[in-house]
């Protein structure tokens, strides 16, 4: 059970998902980290490192999705040191992506850590992918 500053960021965070995937990347934008070593790897774009390149690459892909809401975050588990935490989460979402006329559902194993700055709990890393039921051990190969 993660402690009550760290349940309160990763329901802030949370909320921030949902403004994402309405197409709007401010929310989340201010609870990441500023540091060079941050990192983000979506599934809507190649992994990126550093606040700039980071903040280039939300901005990109809240561009390509709205009209969404969060379903559900699983959790898978999660891990709080004094300075460090990470959970893992399966993402569930209604969203409309690109130029697609519907909102579809986008299921996503997200893992997320977090790291204590100045007092305050900031996002230092986000991967999400969209495996998150078993598959053939074919479907790694590049086509």
């Amino acid at each position: 059970m993660p402690t009550a500053a760290l349940a309160q960021f990763i329901e802030q965070y949370h909320r921030s998902v949902d403004a994402f995937v309405k197409g709007d990347p401010e929310p989340q934008k201010r609870l990441w980290s500023r540091r060079d070593d941050i990192t983000l790897a979506n599934p809507l774009g190649p992994p990126v490192r550093g606040w700039h390149e980071v903040d280039v690459a939300l901005d990109q892909a809240a561009s390509l999705v709205q009209d969404g809401k969060v379903l559900s975050s699983e959790r898978i588990t999660e891990v709080e040191t004094v300075d460090l935490a990470y959970i893992v989460e399966i993402e569930q979402v209604r969203v409309r992506i690109g130029g697609a006329a519907a909102v579809a559902p986008v299921s996503l194993r997200v893992t997320s850590i977090f790291r204590r700055e100045e007092g305050e709990w900031r996002i230092v890393h986000r991967h999400a992918d969209p495996v998150t039921t078993a598959r053939p051990v074919e479907s790694i190969v590049e086509q």
